[in-house]
């Protein structure tokens, strides 16, 4: 039996009961919480859609340098193929026009090999990119050309490439090599079209 007027000992039997209080879930709505949530989830989709927007704009940048390597790969290759075909031009350009037309078939037939060689180097250059670019009786264009001395010649006007001394090349929009120019100087000057009217 137990003496009521006997103290307890045990402090599990003296302690005050636990009240449980409700557990809210972090899910749950709180006060508050909507407006937290909303701007969570604008948060999210801003970042999506900048993540979506920088993988696109890596993806067309990805693209274009695969094409620019594709285009301008053989550049150092070309540059060095363009000392034969100058080559190839310079040995046309030493026989004289009379000598061609009183040359003996022997002679006639190493010309007409160069010329086919010439031909069939610069269809290759072509197919693969590389054009090459004449710009006698042009206006001089210091990005297409190397002006390398000046004609004094009044019958054209002021700055017009007159001679070429050594041909330009382009590999697709890029220039590969320039031109080598003579340029006019002393005739009129060139009116843009835009002030002529």
């Amino acid at each position: 039996m137990t003496d009521p007027n006997r103290q307890n000992d045990d402090p599990a039997d003296t302690a005050e009961p636990v009240v449980s209080k409700p557990y809210i879930m972090p899910d749950d709505p709180e006060e508050g919480s909507v407006e937290a949530l909303t701007k969570e989830v604008a948060e999210a989709r801003d970042k999506m859609l900048r993540t979506l927007a920088e993988m696109e704009n890596l993806r067309k940048r990805t693209s274009k340098e695969v094409a620019d390597t594709r285009t301008y790969g053989i550049t150092g290759f070309a540059r060095d193929v363009l000392d034969i075909a100058d080559n190839l031009q310079r040995a046309l350009d030493a026989v004289p026009a009379e000598a061609k037309a009183n040359a003996d078939p022997g002679l006639k037939a190493l010309i007409e090999g160069v010329e086919l060689t010439e031909r069939s180097l610069l269809n290759t250059l072509e197919k693969n990119g590389v054009k090459k670019f004449d710009p006698s009786g042009e206006k001089f264009d210091p990005n297409f050309q190397q002006a390398m001395y000046e004609v004094p010649d009044a019958s054209v006007p002021s700055g017009t490439v007159v001679q070429v001394v050594q041909a330009g090349y382009t590999i697709g929009e890029r220039v590969l090599r320039p031109a080598l120019v003579a340029v006019s100087k002393g005739g009129a000057k060139v009116v843009p079209a835009s002030e002529a009217n």
